[in-house]
Protein backbone atom coordinates (compact mmCIF):
# COMPACT_ATOMS: atom_id res chain seq x y z
CA UNK A 1 0.00 0.00 0.00
CA UNK A 2 1.42 3.61 -1.33
CA UNK A 3 2.21 6.15 1.33
CA UNK A 4 0.01 9.72 1.18
CA UNK A 5 2.39 12.91 1.04
CA UNK A 6 2.44 15.00 3.47
CA UNK A 7 1.12 18.47 3.27
CA UNK A 8 3.18 20.88 1.21
CA UNK A 9 3.34 23.46 4.03
CA UNK A 10 4.95 20.91 6.22
CA UNK A 11 7.58 19.95 3.96
CA UNK A 12 8.01 23.14 2.61
CA UNK A 13 10.96 25.77 4.32
CA UNK A 14 9.89 28.82 2.31
CA UNK A 15 7.17 29.82 4.38
CA UNK A 16 8.93 29.10 7.54
CA UNK A 17 11.51 31.42 6.70
CA UNK A 18 9.22 33.86 5.75
CA UNK A 19 7.73 33.75 9.20
CA UNK A 20 11.04 34.24 10.68
CA UNK A 21 11.93 37.03 8.36
CA UNK A 22 8.33 38.24 9.95
CA UNK A 23 9.56 37.91 13.49
CA UNK A 24 12.73 39.53 12.99
CA UNK A 25 10.66 42.32 11.22
CA UNK A 26 8.50 43.05 14.05
CA UNK A 27 11.87 42.83 15.82
CA UNK A 28 13.52 45.52 14.46
CA UNK A 29 10.56 47.83 14.47
CA UNK A 30 9.89 47.67 17.95
CA UNK A 31 13.45 48.27 18.89
CA UNK A 32 13.62 51.27 16.38
CA UNK A 33 10.24 52.27 17.89
CA UNK A 34 11.76 52.12 21.36
CA UNK A 35 15.12 53.95 20.42
CA UNK A 36 13.34 57.04 18.93
CA UNK A 37 11.10 57.65 21.77
CA UNK A 38 14.65 56.85 23.88
CA UNK A 39 16.45 59.53 21.72
CA UNK A 40 13.15 61.80 22.15
CA UNK A 41 13.57 61.74 25.63
CA UNK A 42 16.85 62.56 25.68
CA UNK A 43 17.18 65.20 23.00
CA UNK A 44 13.34 66.80 23.94
CA UNK A 45 15.25 69.60 25.59
CA UNK A 46 17.38 70.58 22.58
CA UNK A 47 14.39 70.20 20.48
CA UNK A 48 12.20 72.06 22.92
CA UNK A 49 14.94 74.92 22.50
CA UNK A 50 15.50 74.64 18.71
CA UNK A 51 11.62 74.49 17.73
CA UNK A 52 11.15 77.76 20.56
CA UNK A 53 14.36 79.81 18.47
CA UNK A 54 12.39 79.03 15.31
CA UNK A 55 9.23 80.76 16.30
CA UNK A 56 11.87 83.62 17.97
CA UNK A 57 13.29 83.91 14.60
CA UNK A 58 9.67 83.93 12.44
CA UNK A 59 9.00 86.77 15.34
CA UNK A 60 11.61 88.75 14.57
CA UNK A 61 11.12 88.55 10.81
CA UNK A 62 7.49 89.64 10.97
CA UNK A 63 8.68 92.54 13.15
CA UNK A 64 11.46 93.65 10.69
CA UNK A 65 9.15 93.60 7.57
CA UNK A 66 6.57 95.32 10.16
CA UNK A 67 9.03 98.33 11.16
CA UNK A 68 9.18 101.35 8.36
CA UNK A 69 11.95 101.54 5.82
CA UNK A 70 12.97 104.72 7.76
CA UNK A 71 13.24 103.51 11.26
CA UNK A 72 15.40 100.10 10.09
CA UNK A 73 18.65 102.08 10.19
CA UNK A 74 18.46 103.16 13.46
CA UNK A 75 17.28 99.83 15.00
CA UNK A 76 20.42 97.98 13.53
CA UNK A 77 22.37 100.62 15.08
CA UNK A 78 20.69 99.81 18.23
CA UNK A 79 21.49 95.90 18.18
CA UNK A 80 25.07 96.44 16.95
CA UNK A 81 25.15 98.70 20.03
CA UNK A 82 23.61 95.96 22.26
CA UNK A 83 26.22 93.34 20.20
CA UNK A 84 28.94 95.27 21.07
CA UNK A 85 27.78 95.84 24.74
CA UNK A 86 27.50 91.73 25.42
CA UNK A 87 30.56 91.39 24.05
CA UNK A 88 32.52 93.46 25.88
CA UNK A 89 31.04 92.62 29.25
CA UNK A 90 33.30 89.92 31.09
CA UNK A 91 31.11 86.80 30.51
CA UNK A 92 28.61 88.32 28.17
CA UNK A 93 28.57 86.01 25.08
CA UNK A 94 27.86 83.19 27.61
CA UNK A 95 25.20 84.95 29.66
CA UNK A 96 23.46 85.85 26.52
CA UNK A 97 23.82 82.37 24.98
CA UNK A 98 22.29 81.36 28.37
CA UNK A 99 19.87 83.69 27.82
CA UNK A 100 18.94 82.69 24.37
CA UNK A 101 18.55 79.23 25.25
CA UNK A 102 16.49 80.21 27.81
CA UNK A 103 14.04 82.60 25.93
CA UNK A 104 13.95 79.71 23.25
CA UNK A 105 12.92 76.71 25.65
CA UNK A 106 9.53 79.41 27.06
CA UNK A 107 9.02 80.05 23.59
CA UNK A 108 8.96 75.87 22.50
CA UNK A 109 7.26 74.45 25.35
CA UNK A 110 4.46 72.30 24.82
CA UNK A 111 1.05 74.31 25.30
CA UNK A 112 -2.06 72.59 25.94
CA UNK A 113 -4.18 73.93 22.89
CA UNK A 114 -7.19 75.87 24.28
CA UNK A 115 -10.66 74.84 22.99
CA UNK A 116 -12.42 77.33 21.08
CA UNK A 117 -16.16 77.75 20.07
CA UNK A 118 -19.46 75.92 21.37
CA UNK A 119 -19.30 72.22 22.39
CA UNK A 120 -22.07 70.05 21.39
CA UNK A 121 -24.45 70.90 23.44
CA UNK A 122 -23.92 74.36 23.33
CA UNK A 123 -23.95 74.41 19.66
CA UNK A 124 -27.86 72.61 19.64
CA UNK A 125 -29.35 75.36 22.05
CA UNK A 126 -28.16 78.04 19.71
CA UNK A 127 -29.05 76.28 16.63
CA UNK A 128 -32.55 75.58 18.71
CA UNK A 129 -32.81 79.80 19.39
CA UNK A 130 -31.92 80.34 16.24
CA UNK A 131 -34.42 78.25 14.36
CA UNK A 132 -36.86 79.53 16.71
CA UNK A 133 -36.34 83.14 15.86
CA UNK A 134 -36.86 82.49 12.39
CA UNK A 135 -40.73 83.45 11.62
CA UNK A 136 -40.06 86.22 13.09
CA UNK A 137 -37.33 87.67 11.83
CA UNK A 138 -37.91 86.55 8.27
CA UNK A 139 -39.56 87.89 5.53
CA UNK A 140 -40.67 86.84 2.06
CA UNK A 141 -38.73 88.09 -0.78
CA UNK A 142 -35.43 89.16 1.07
CA UNK A 143 -32.94 87.59 -1.33
CA UNK A 144 -29.92 87.15 1.63
CA UNK A 145 -32.23 86.57 4.43
CA UNK A 146 -30.22 86.50 8.19
CA UNK A 147 -32.47 83.64 9.19
CA UNK A 148 -34.08 80.71 7.39
CA UNK A 149 -35.14 77.34 8.34
CA UNK A 150 -31.70 75.73 8.06
CA UNK A 151 -29.48 78.59 7.85
CA UNK A 152 -25.98 79.48 9.32
CA UNK A 153 -26.78 80.68 13.09
CA UNK A 154 -23.54 82.09 13.26
CA UNK A 155 -23.68 84.37 10.99
CA UNK A 156 -26.63 86.68 13.03
CA UNK A 157 -24.91 85.33 16.65
CA UNK A 158 -21.61 87.01 17.27
CA UNK A 159 -21.18 86.66 20.76
CA UNK A 160 -22.01 84.23 23.27
CA UNK A 161 -21.01 82.33 26.28
CA UNK A 162 -22.39 79.88 28.83
CA UNK A 163 -22.12 79.22 32.78
CA UNK A 164 -20.66 76.05 34.06
CA UNK A 165 -23.39 74.60 34.24
CA UNK A 166 -24.26 75.04 30.12
CA UNK A 167 -27.22 77.59 30.11
CA UNK A 168 -26.93 80.72 28.17
CA UNK A 169 -25.82 83.84 30.41
CA UNK A 170 -25.03 86.00 27.16
CA UNK A 171 -25.56 86.57 23.83
CA UNK A 172 -25.55 88.91 21.20
CA UNK A 173 -27.33 88.68 17.90
CA UNK A 174 -28.05 90.08 14.65
CA UNK A 175 -31.61 91.46 13.01
CA UNK A 176 -32.44 92.73 9.79
CA UNK A 177 -32.67 96.12 9.29
CA UNK A 178 -36.31 96.17 7.83
CA UNK A 179 -37.59 94.43 11.30
CA UNK A 180 -39.84 96.54 13.54
CA UNK A 181 -37.47 97.23 16.52
CA UNK A 182 -39.48 100.73 17.14
CA UNK A 183 -42.84 98.87 18.10
CA UNK A 184 -42.53 97.68 21.79
CA UNK A 185 -44.88 95.09 20.32
CA UNK A 186 -42.24 93.56 18.28
CA UNK A 187 -39.80 93.61 20.74
CA UNK A 188 -42.21 91.79 23.34
CA UNK A 189 -42.43 89.27 21.21
CA UNK A 190 -39.01 88.69 20.47
CA UNK A 191 -37.91 88.96 24.04
CA UNK A 192 -40.57 86.25 25.33
CA UNK A 193 -38.74 83.86 22.67
CA UNK A 194 -35.43 84.41 24.10
CA UNK A 195 -36.89 84.11 27.30
CA UNK A 196 -38.36 80.57 26.56
CA UNK A 197 -35.38 78.96 24.89
CA UNK A 198 -32.87 81.04 26.82
CA UNK A 199 -34.31 79.06 29.92
CA UNK A 200 -36.98 80.26 32.41
CA UNK A 201 -36.56 81.18 35.78
CA UNK A 202 -33.88 83.74 35.23
CA UNK A 203 -33.86 87.89 34.71
CA UNK A 204 -32.69 89.00 31.31
CA UNK A 205 -31.78 92.27 30.43
CA UNK A 206 -32.55 92.98 26.85
CA UNK A 207 -30.33 95.98 25.28
CA UNK A 208 -31.19 97.01 21.82
CA UNK A 209 -29.70 99.09 19.53
CA UNK A 210 -30.79 100.65 17.06
CA UNK A 211 -28.54 102.28 14.73
CA UNK A 212 -26.39 98.51 14.56
CA UNK A 213 -29.80 96.51 14.52
CA UNK A 214 -27.88 94.58 17.49
CA UNK A 215 -29.70 93.03 20.18
CA UNK A 216 -27.66 92.07 23.65
CA UNK A 217 -29.02 89.96 26.09
CA UNK A 218 -27.82 89.36 29.16
CA UNK A 219 -28.61 87.28 32.60
CA UNK A 220 -28.75 89.75 35.40
CA UNK A 221 -27.67 88.42 39.29
CA UNK A 222 -30.46 88.68 41.71
CA UNK A 223 -30.37 92.41 43.72
CA UNK A 224 -28.73 91.56 46.95
CA UNK A 225 -31.15 91.55 49.63
CA UNK A 226 -29.07 92.34 52.87
CA UNK A 227 -29.25 96.08 53.32
CA UNK A 228 -30.70 97.12 56.09
CA UNK A 229 -32.17 100.37 57.45
CA UNK A 230 -29.05 102.42 57.77
CA UNK A 231 -28.28 106.40 57.68
CA UNK A 232 -27.30 106.63 53.97
CA UNK A 233 -24.81 109.41 52.79
CA UNK A 234 -26.91 111.90 51.09
CA UNK A 235 -27.22 115.33 50.58
CA UNK A 236 -30.39 117.30 51.61
CA UNK A 237 -33.30 116.57 49.28
CA UNK A 238 -31.81 113.51 48.41
CA UNK A 239 -33.83 110.01 49.42
CA UNK A 240 -31.97 106.61 48.73
CA UNK A 241 -35.57 104.48 47.25
CA UNK A 242 -33.46 101.60 46.97
CA UNK A 243 -30.49 99.78 45.24
CA UNK A 244 -30.42 99.04 41.33
CA UNK A 245 -27.65 97.16 39.38
CA UNK A 246 -24.46 98.97 38.95
CA UNK A 247 -24.12 99.40 35.31
CA UNK A 248 -27.47 101.24 35.77
CA UNK A 249 -26.12 104.66 37.49
CA UNK A 250 -23.16 106.39 37.66
CA UNK A 251 -22.86 106.48 41.38
CA UNK A 252 -22.45 104.41 44.69
CA UNK A 253 -22.75 105.25 48.20
CA UNK A 254 -21.30 102.96 51.08
CA UNK A 255 -23.31 100.65 52.71
CA UNK A 256 -23.01 97.90 56.04
CA UNK A 257 -24.37 94.13 54.24
CA UNK A 258 -23.85 91.38 55.71
CA UNK A 259 -20.27 90.97 54.62
CA UNK A 260 -19.21 94.40 56.15
CA UNK A 261 -19.07 97.37 54.69
CA UNK A 262 -19.08 97.89 50.36
CA UNK A 263 -20.18 100.25 47.66
CA UNK A 264 -24.19 99.90 46.10
CA UNK A 265 -25.12 101.86 43.37
CA UNK A 266 -28.18 103.73 44.75
CA UNK A 267 -31.80 104.94 43.47
CA UNK A 268 -31.74 108.41 44.56
CA UNK A 269 -35.01 110.51 44.45
CA UNK A 270 -34.57 114.22 44.30
CA UNK A 271 -37.14 116.66 45.79
CA UNK A 272 -37.49 120.10 46.14
CA UNK A 273 -38.24 123.39 44.64
CA UNK A 274 -35.76 122.31 41.62
CA UNK A 275 -37.12 118.55 41.36
CA UNK A 276 -38.88 117.42 38.33
CA UNK A 277 -40.56 114.94 39.96
CA UNK A 278 -41.53 115.99 43.48
CA UNK A 279 -44.28 113.59 44.71
CA UNK A 280 -44.24 110.05 44.71
CA UNK A 281 -46.71 107.01 43.82
CA UNK A 282 -45.76 103.30 45.37
CA UNK A 283 -47.63 100.39 43.64
CA UNK A 284 -47.61 96.71 44.71
CA UNK A 285 -49.28 93.52 45.78
CA UNK A 286 -50.00 92.66 49.65
CA UNK A 287 -46.82 92.20 51.41
CA UNK A 288 -44.70 93.10 48.43
CA UNK A 289 -42.95 96.01 50.35
CA UNK A 290 -44.52 98.95 49.88
CA UNK A 291 -45.14 99.96 53.50
CA UNK A 292 -41.66 99.11 54.15
CA UNK A 293 -40.91 101.54 51.39
CA UNK A 294 -43.12 104.62 52.94
CA UNK A 295 -40.74 103.92 56.47
CA UNK A 296 -37.59 103.85 55.07
CA UNK A 297 -38.68 107.11 53.35
CA UNK A 298 -39.76 108.54 56.36
CA UNK A 299 -36.99 107.76 58.45
CA UNK A 300 -34.66 109.55 56.01
CA UNK A 301 -37.27 112.23 55.69
CA UNK A 302 -37.01 113.01 59.55
CA UNK A 303 -33.32 114.01 59.15
CA UNK A 304 -33.95 117.28 57.71
CA UNK A 305 -37.59 117.88 58.31
CA UNK A 306 -40.89 117.15 59.39
CA UNK A 307 -43.04 114.16 58.90
CA UNK A 308 -46.94 113.56 58.61
CA UNK A 309 -48.40 110.19 58.33
CA UNK A 310 -51.45 108.81 57.31
CA UNK A 311 -52.11 104.88 57.69
CA UNK A 312 -55.09 104.04 56.17
CA UNK A 313 -54.53 100.46 56.72
CA UNK A 314 -55.31 101.03 60.33
CA UNK A 315 -52.58 98.50 61.44
CA UNK A 316 -49.92 100.85 63.44
CA UNK A 317 -47.05 100.07 61.07
CA UNK A 318 -46.17 103.75 61.78
CA UNK A 319 -46.59 103.32 65.34
CA UNK A 320 -43.14 103.47 66.26
CA UNK A 321 -42.90 107.13 64.75
CA UNK A 322 -45.65 108.38 67.25
CA UNK A 323 -44.15 111.21 69.68
CA UNK A 324 -40.93 110.96 67.94
CA UNK A 325 -39.44 114.50 67.15
CA UNK A 326 -40.33 116.38 63.69
CA UNK A 327 -43.29 113.68 63.26
CA UNK A 328 -46.23 115.98 63.12
CA UNK A 329 -49.25 113.03 63.95
CA UNK A 330 -49.64 109.53 63.19
CA UNK A 331 -53.22 108.87 62.13
CA UNK A 332 -55.20 105.83 61.03
CA UNK A 333 -59.07 106.38 61.77
CA UNK A 334 -61.27 108.85 59.66
CA UNK A 335 -61.74 111.59 60.88
CA UNK A 336 -58.18 111.48 62.17
CA UNK A 337 -56.76 111.66 58.38
CA UNK A 338 -59.11 114.09 57.40
CA UNK A 339 -58.46 116.14 59.61
CA UNK A 340 -54.56 116.13 59.33
CA UNK A 341 -55.16 116.25 55.57
CA UNK A 342 -57.06 118.94 55.88
CA UNK A 343 -53.94 120.76 58.01
CA UNK A 344 -51.82 119.86 55.09
CA UNK A 345 -54.12 121.45 52.71
CA UNK A 346 -54.13 124.80 54.78
CA UNK A 347 -50.49 124.48 55.97
CA UNK A 348 -48.99 124.27 51.84
CA UNK A 349 -51.43 127.33 51.54
CA UNK A 350 -50.06 129.19 54.40
CA UNK A 351 -46.30 128.47 53.26
CA UNK A 352 -47.14 129.93 49.83
CA UNK A 353 -49.11 132.99 51.26
CA UNK A 354 -45.57 133.64 53.47
CA UNK A 355 -42.93 132.62 50.77
CA UNK A 356 -44.96 135.56 48.44
CA UNK A 357 -45.41 138.05 51.22
CA UNK A 358 -41.33 137.76 51.82
CA UNK A 359 -40.56 137.69 48.31
CA UNK A 360 -42.64 140.42 47.64
CA UNK A 361 -40.77 142.58 50.40
CA UNK A 362 -37.00 141.36 49.65
CA UNK A 363 -36.55 139.48 52.41
CA UNK A 364 -35.77 135.79 52.41
CA UNK A 365 -38.50 133.22 53.43
CA UNK A 366 -39.22 132.31 57.09
CA UNK A 367 -37.35 128.83 58.46
CA UNK A 368 -40.76 127.36 58.59
CA UNK A 369 -41.57 127.78 54.89
CA UNK A 370 -38.20 126.47 54.09
CA UNK A 371 -38.31 123.15 56.60
CA UNK A 372 -39.42 120.45 54.42
CA UNK A 373 -42.80 118.94 55.06
CA UNK A 374 -43.26 115.51 54.37
CA UNK A 375 -47.11 113.88 53.83
CA UNK A 376 -46.38 109.98 53.86
CA UNK A 377 -50.06 108.41 53.04
CA UNK A 378 -50.42 104.65 52.82
CA UNK A 379 -53.93 102.69 51.38
CA UNK A 380 -55.99 106.12 50.82
CA UNK A 381 -58.53 104.27 48.73
CA UNK A 382 -59.18 102.02 52.29
CA UNK A 383 -59.99 105.74 53.59
CA UNK A 384 -62.08 106.96 50.58
CA UNK A 385 -63.88 103.45 50.22
CA UNK A 386 -64.66 103.85 54.47
CA UNK A 387 -65.93 107.33 53.76
CA UNK A 388 -68.15 106.82 51.24
CA UNK A 389 -69.52 104.55 52.89
CA UNK A 390 -70.13 106.90 55.65
CA UNK A 391 -71.17 109.91 53.12
CA UNK A 392 -67.88 111.65 54.23
CA UNK A 393 -66.22 113.70 52.18
CA UNK A 394 -62.97 111.61 50.06
CA UNK A 395 -59.68 112.06 52.27
CA UNK A 396 -57.88 112.32 49.11
CA UNK A 397 -59.38 115.71 48.21
CA UNK A 398 -57.13 117.23 50.52
CA UNK A 399 -53.63 116.54 48.61
CA UNK A 400 -54.88 118.40 45.67
CA UNK A 401 -53.12 121.42 47.15
CA UNK A 402 -50.19 119.47 48.82
CA UNK A 403 -49.45 118.13 44.89
CA UNK A 404 -50.15 120.97 42.94
CA UNK A 405 -48.53 123.94 44.69
CA UNK A 406 -45.79 121.31 47.22
CA UNK A 407 -42.75 121.58 45.17
CA UNK A 408 -42.98 125.65 46.13
CA UNK A 409 -43.96 125.10 49.59
CA UNK A 410 -41.25 122.63 50.47
CA UNK A 411 -44.07 120.03 50.80
CA UNK A 412 -43.40 116.25 49.67
CA UNK A 413 -46.56 114.07 49.37
CA UNK A 414 -45.64 110.22 49.35
CA UNK A 415 -48.93 107.76 48.65
CA UNK A 416 -48.47 103.74 48.21
CA UNK A 417 -51.09 101.64 47.56
CA UNK A 418 -52.26 97.91 45.78
CA UNK A 419 -52.47 97.18 42.21
CA UNK A 420 -56.32 96.16 42.68
CA UNK A 421 -57.27 99.92 44.31
CA UNK A 422 -55.48 101.79 41.78
CA UNK A 423 -58.67 102.75 40.15
CA UNK A 424 -59.50 104.47 42.68
CA UNK A 425 -56.91 106.48 43.07
CA UNK A 426 -57.76 110.38 42.53
CA UNK A 427 -56.96 112.10 39.47
CA UNK A 428 -54.38 114.58 41.15
CA UNK A 429 -52.62 111.85 42.75
CA UNK A 430 -51.97 109.93 39.36
CA UNK A 431 -51.38 113.33 37.46
CA UNK A 432 -48.54 114.71 40.01
CA UNK A 433 -46.92 111.68 41.32
CA UNK A 434 -44.47 111.87 38.64
CA UNK A 435 -41.66 109.55 40.68
CA UNK A 436 -43.19 105.80 40.59
CA UNK A 437 -42.19 102.22 41.96
CA UNK A 438 -43.83 99.19 41.75
CA UNK A 439 -43.00 96.60 44.39
CA UNK A 440 -44.00 92.61 44.44
CA UNK A 441 -44.90 90.01 41.38
CA UNK A 442 -46.16 92.56 38.21
CA UNK A 443 -46.48 91.56 34.72
CA UNK A 444 -44.66 93.77 32.08
CA UNK A 445 -47.96 95.33 31.32
CA UNK A 446 -48.81 96.31 34.82
CA UNK A 447 -45.84 97.72 35.07
CA UNK A 448 -46.24 99.52 32.08
CA UNK A 449 -49.30 101.11 32.98
CA UNK A 450 -47.67 102.55 36.07
CA UNK A 451 -44.39 103.57 35.12
CA UNK A 452 -45.25 104.25 31.69
CA UNK A 453 -42.59 102.09 30.10
CA UNK A 454 -41.60 98.14 30.12
CA UNK A 455 -39.34 97.32 31.60
CA UNK A 456 -36.19 96.31 30.07
CA UNK A 457 -35.89 92.87 31.92
CA UNK A 458 -38.24 89.67 32.31
CA UNK A 459 -39.70 90.34 35.39
CA UNK A 460 -39.74 86.85 37.79
CA UNK A 461 -42.64 84.50 39.15
CA UNK A 462 -41.09 85.39 42.84
CA UNK A 463 -39.45 87.90 43.94
CA UNK A 464 -38.55 89.12 47.73
CA UNK A 465 -39.93 91.75 49.60
CA UNK A 466 -39.06 95.31 48.69
CA UNK A 467 -38.28 94.25 44.97
CA UNK A 468 -39.62 95.72 42.46
CA UNK A 469 -38.99 98.59 39.73
CA UNK A 470 -38.76 102.64 39.45
CA UNK A 471 -38.63 105.53 37.15
CA UNK A 472 -38.36 108.76 37.97
CA UNK A 473 -40.15 111.53 35.99
CA UNK A 474 -38.81 110.23 31.87
CA UNK A 475 -35.82 108.41 33.17
CA UNK A 476 -35.08 104.68 32.77
CA UNK A 477 -37.02 102.17 34.31
CA UNK A 478 -34.40 100.56 36.75
CA UNK A 479 -34.26 97.22 39.08
CA UNK A 480 -35.00 98.45 42.87
CA UNK A 481 -34.69 96.87 46.00
CA UNK A 482 -35.96 98.75 49.26
CA UNK A 483 -33.82 98.45 52.41
CA UNK A 484 -35.05 96.29 54.97
CA UNK A 485 -37.01 98.67 57.10
CA UNK A 486 -39.38 96.69 59.04
CA UNK A 487 -41.72 97.68 61.79
CA UNK A 488 -39.63 97.59 64.93
CA UNK A 489 -42.63 96.45 66.79
CA UNK A 490 -43.41 93.42 65.47
CA UNK A 491 -42.79 89.59 66.74
CA UNK A 492 -41.46 88.77 63.34
CA UNK A 493 -39.15 91.55 63.02
CA UNK A 494 -35.62 90.21 63.48
CA UNK A 495 -33.28 91.59 66.21
CA UNK A 496 -30.66 93.20 63.81
CA UNK A 497 -33.67 94.71 61.79
CA UNK A 498 -35.25 96.16 64.98
CA UNK A 499 -31.94 97.83 66.46
CA UNK A 500 -31.05 99.50 62.82
CA UNK A 501 -34.51 100.70 62.84
CA UNK A 502 -34.63 102.08 66.37
CA UNK A 503 -31.19 103.80 66.25
CA UNK A 504 -32.75 105.78 62.95
CA UNK A 505 -35.60 107.41 64.89
CA UNK A 506 -35.17 110.49 66.38
CA UNK A 507 -35.73 111.07 69.82
CA UNK A 508 -39.44 111.27 71.63
CA UNK A 509 -40.32 115.02 72.79
CA UNK A 510 -41.58 115.67 76.35
CA UNK A 511 -44.78 117.53 75.26
CA UNK A 512 -45.55 114.66 73.17
CA UNK A 513 -45.26 111.93 75.84
CA UNK A 514 -47.47 114.54 78.37
CA UNK A 515 -50.28 114.98 75.52
CA UNK A 516 -49.91 111.37 75.13
CA UNK A 517 -50.63 110.97 78.53
CA UNK A 518 -53.57 112.95 78.82
CA UNK A 519 -54.61 111.53 75.66
CA UNK A 520 -54.95 108.05 77.21
CA UNK A 521 -56.77 109.48 80.70
CA UNK A 522 -59.63 111.29 78.91
CA UNK A 523 -59.95 108.95 76.12
CA UNK A 524 -60.15 111.63 72.88
CA UNK A 525 -57.89 111.50 69.87
CA UNK A 526 -54.18 112.51 70.23
CA UNK A 527 -54.16 115.94 68.61
CA UNK A 528 -52.89 116.81 65.14
CA UNK A 529 -50.11 119.39 64.11
CA UNK A 530 -50.70 123.22 64.61
CA UNK A 531 -51.70 125.41 61.44
CA UNK A 532 -52.08 128.66 60.98
CA UNK A 533 -54.53 131.20 60.14
CA UNK A 534 -55.35 133.41 57.34
CA UNK A 535 -56.57 130.43 54.59
CA UNK A 536 -59.35 129.62 56.42
CA UNK A 537 -62.10 128.28 54.28
CA UNK A 538 -59.86 127.58 51.21
CA UNK A 539 -61.17 124.78 48.97
CA UNK A 540 -59.20 122.85 46.49
CA UNK A 541 -56.62 124.47 43.96
CA UNK A 542 -58.68 127.47 43.03
CA UNK A 543 -58.25 128.75 46.56
CA UNK A 544 -54.48 128.76 46.59
CA UNK A 545 -54.46 131.85 44.21
CA UNK A 546 -57.30 133.78 46.36
CA UNK A 547 -55.12 132.90 49.21
CA UNK A 548 -51.84 134.66 47.56
CA UNK A 549 -53.17 137.56 46.34
CA UNK A 550 -54.85 138.50 49.82
CA UNK A 551 -53.17 140.19 52.52
CA UNK A 552 -53.68 138.90 56.09
CA UNK A 553 -55.21 141.35 58.39
CA UNK A 554 -53.21 143.27 60.71
CA UNK A 555 -55.09 142.04 63.41
CA UNK A 556 -54.55 138.29 63.04
CA UNK A 557 -50.88 138.41 60.97
CA UNK A 558 -49.86 134.98 59.35
CA UNK A 559 -48.90 132.29 61.67
CA UNK A 560 -49.83 134.25 64.58
CA UNK A 561 -52.96 133.11 65.20
CA UNK A 562 -51.92 129.04 65.28
CA UNK A 563 -54.68 126.21 65.60
CA UNK A 564 -55.29 122.76 66.70
CA UNK A 565 -57.19 120.24 64.97
CA UNK A 566 -58.62 117.22 67.53
CA UNK A 567 -61.35 114.74 67.14
CA UNK A 568 -63.47 114.32 69.48
CA UNK A 569 -66.97 112.20 69.57
CA UNK A 570 -66.26 111.20 65.58
CA UNK A 571 -65.85 114.56 64.87
CA UNK A 572 -63.37 117.12 64.22
CA UNK A 573 -63.11 120.31 65.37
CA UNK A 574 -60.72 123.69 66.08
CA UNK A 575 -59.08 125.10 69.00
CA UNK A 576 -58.27 128.40 68.12
CA UNK A 577 -54.90 129.72 69.99
CA UNK A 578 -52.83 126.59 69.35
CA UNK A 579 -51.12 126.18 72.90
CA UNK A 580 -51.40 123.11 74.91
CA UNK A 581 -53.48 124.97 77.58
CA UNK A 582 -56.14 125.83 75.22
CA UNK A 583 -56.17 121.90 73.45
CA UNK A 584 -57.02 120.51 77.26
CA UNK A 585 -59.46 123.36 78.42
CA UNK A 586 -60.99 122.14 74.85
CA UNK A 587 -60.88 118.42 76.30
Amino acid sequence: MARRPLPRILTDSAPLARMANFASLARSREFARTAADSASDVFHPLITIGRGLRRLAVAARGRWDATPKESRGPLLFFIGACVLVVALVPYGPLLALIAAMLAGAWAGRERTPVVTGPSEAETERLRALYEALVPYLSAEGDPAPLYAHGGDWERVFGEYAFDDSGRLERLQLKYPAYFTDGEDRSRVRIEQVLYAKAGRGREYHFAWDELANQLTVTVLAALPADIAAQRFVTSPGETVLGFTDPDSVQRTLPVDGADGTRDAPPVVWRTGPRSTEPHLLALGQSGSGTTTLLRSIALQALVHGDVLVVDGTGTGEFGCLVGRRGVRGVESGLAGALAALEWASQETERRLVVANRARQSGRPAPDDTRRPLWIVVDRPTALSHLAAAEGREDPQQWLQVPLRHGRAAQVTVVVADQFESADLLSDPVRAHTKARVVLGTATAEEVRAVLGAPPHTTPTASVPPGRGYARLGSGPVLRVQVPATPDPFDDATSEAHRDAVLALLPERTAADDTESLATVEDGSAPSHPARANGSEGTDGADGVDEAVEAEPSAAEPVGAGARVSIVKGGESRTVAGGSREALHAER
